[in-house]
């Protein structure tokens, strides 16, 4: 399990949900580029980078991609979903989502993740390590 540390310094935005980082899903990682966890619309993984704006340098970029492969594979299982780099909600921050092939008929279905920490099991308002 990875370890929870706080926040690395003040959101560069105190206006943006992004910036803001607010821990209440699920989080399956952190680094120092970005965060790992699912995302509170449609409940699948995203990626998110700490800083504010939409253009992270390409090794940045391609660690908060793998992080959230990562965590994808394990949601999902390997080969069942496709990064989405598309910046719909929050068009000035980057951020990048794994969706699953069933995304968009169950996001309003998927019971809500709960934050318990960074890393271990995921758990969701409906129960324990629910894989949806």
């Amino acid at each position: 399990m990875a370890v929870e540390h706080p926040r690395p310094f003040p959101p560069d935005d105190p206006d943006c949900e992004l910036c803001e980082a607010a821990r209440f899903t699920h989080w399956y990682d952190e680094t120092d580029h970005g965060w790992i966890a699912d995302c509170e619309v449609c409940s699948v993984p995203m990626a998110v980078w700490w800083h504010h704006g939409t253009d992270p340098a390409e090794e940045v970029r391609e660690a908060l991609l793998s992080s959230l492969g990562a965590a994808a594979d394990a949601r999902f299982g390997p080969g069942n979903w496709e990064f989405d780099t598309t910046m719909r909600q929050v068009p000035s921050h980057f951020h990048a989502h794994a969706r699953d092939r069933h995304w968009w008929n169950l996001r309003f279905s998927r019971p809500i993740s709960l934050h318990t920490g960074v890393g271990g099991e995921r758990r969701t308002a409906a129960g324990v390590g629910d894989s949806s």
